[in-house]
């Protein structure tokens, strides 16, 4: 007997407690309010978060005389990949295309150095052969 009361109770505190998951039936609001936000770790202005924001302009290096290749990287590393694309162009005049960046070498650049770069900045790089002499 005392087994059957034992049982009687034990689904019985089950059936009490098998609604207090949180997820109501489809169809059904759940009654229980949501929990609010976490307050943030911080709540005076200017404290520093942990994460720092993200930038938009960044000092423009002197590439003159770096591979194209490096040139183009440090441009990608300095700006975290914000500015990805630069473009280049043939200094002899020939109108060759630069299809390996790693055999040309930087003997100009449109963006001055020391000035402001931005991710709208339209870098274009003059180069030549590396093995040729910038004009």
């Amino acid at each position: 007997m005392r087994t059957i009361a034992t049982i009687v109770c034990a689904v019985a505190v089950l059936t009490a407690t098998a609604g207090c998951d949180g997820i109501s039936p489809p169809g059904q609001e759940s009654s229980q309010a949501p929990a609010p936000p976490a307050p943030p770790a911080s709540t005076q202005p200017g404290a520093p978060t942990g994460e720092e924001p993200a930038q938009d302009q960044w000092t423009m290096p002197n590439l003159v005389g770096a591979v194209l290749q490096d040139a183009q990287d440090q441009i990608q590393q300095l700006t975290g990949g914000a500015v990805y694309f630069t473009d280049s162009h043939d200094l002899t005049g020939e109108g060759r295309n630069q299809v390996l960046d790693a055999n040309w070498q930087v003997c100009d650049q449109n963006v001055p150095p020391g000035t402001a770069l931005t991710v709208t900045s339209k870098i274009d790089f003059g180069v030549v052969k590396v093995d040729e002499s910038c004009p």
